[in-house]
């Protein structure tokens, strides 16, 4: 069974979460998770300026994305950071560059997630997810969340993503807080219990 984790991480937080996210669907037997970034609408100028550009050095190696992916997958978990409490605009292109799978019903009946990374604690993780979901059920793609099975985010001992539409993190005002252990398992649990149900389908 095919994976695809399909993201873009500017600075490093959500591709964090991705390599997590295949830790936890590998766990399901058979399945193959591989991870694939997005295509980059920044030139190399501007990612310097933004303090970006060694974390897009170090993440050279992941392979591009492309909407052929989506359609060979078994199950897709989508990460994107969080731009204005929506999905950044990376993430915005490539999506709508899928309109050839829609127009072959090619996602119908496929199951899909989404992660994602906010730099504050409220800053739009709900709602950057919520405002995804649509494009997934325009592509009729069956959807699945982080469920409260999953006791990590039911605590407040601790400043933590996650909410039952998906696994989260929050980076700090300054992007210098990585996803944290509570905050990585939950993206696991995600990818895991997302195919667990994918291998059920396939069946």
């Amino acid at each position: 069974m095919k994976f695809a984790i399909v993201y873009y991480s500017m600075y490093g937080h959500i591709h964090a979460m991705a390599q997590a996210a295949a830790q936890g669907a590998k766990e399901v037997p058979g399945t193959e998770a591989a991870l694939y970034r997005v295509p980059e609408t920044l030139s190399e100028e501007v990612l310097g300026k933004m303090g970006a550009l060694d974390a897009a050095k170090s993440m050279a190696s992941v392979a591009t994305a492309t909407p052929d992916i989506l359609a060979e997958a078994d199950a897709v978990l989508f990460g994107t950071p969080t731009r204005f409490g929506n999905m950044c605009g990376q993430m915005r292109q490539f999506l709508d560059s899928t309109g050839g799978l829609w127009m072959k019903g090619a996602l119908v009946g496929k199951p899909t997630g989404v992660f994602c990374c906010t730099a504050t604690q409220h800053g739009g993780q709900e709602s950057t997810i919520l405002t995804f979901i649509p494009t997934l059920l325009h592509q009729g793609m069956i959807v699945v969340g982080l469920p409260y099975t999953f006791e990590g985010q039911m605590g407040v001992d601790e400043v933590m993503g996650g909410s039952p539409y998906g696994a989260s993190t929050i980076a700090g005002h300054d992007g210098s807080r990585m996803p944290s252990a509570r905050d990585l398992d939950g993206v696991r649990f995600q990818a895991r219990h997302l195919a667990s149900i994918a291998r059920k389908l396939k069946v």
